[in-house]
């Protein structure tokens, strides 16, 4: 079960992959991430973004996916992890499904 040191680490790459994300990506969408879990064992970290116009989501998808190198090592950079997740993105279907929703 992840503990409070596990929270803070998924907090911190979430506010790391979202700053990257803006930093880099076209201003003809709006990237946001919406979760990011990481594994109990911090090996992995699946990236769940949400994109806006949704006629840009497969752009933004594969420009996410096309950069995880280098937003390895943007977080290598800018904070002080023992070790680095592997990084998977996907879009935010659970959360485009809960939009459709409401």
């Amino acid at each position: 079960m992840p503990d409070l040191h596990h929270h803070r680490l998924e907090r911190s790459l979430t506010e790391l992959v979202a700053k990257f994300i803006n930093q880099e990506a076209s201003t003809q969408s709006l990237v946001t991430v919406t979760r990011l879990k990481l594994s109990e064992d911090q090996y992995h970290a699946d990236i769940y973004i949400s994109v806006l116009p949704e006629a840009e989501e497969r752009a933004a998808l594969a420009f996410v996916k096309n950069h995880l190198s280098e937003l390895r090592d943007y977080v290598k950079k800018q904070a002080n992890f023992r070790s680095l997740p592997h990084f998977t993105v996907d879009l935010d279907y659970e959360e485009k499904a809960r939009q459709m929703g409401s």
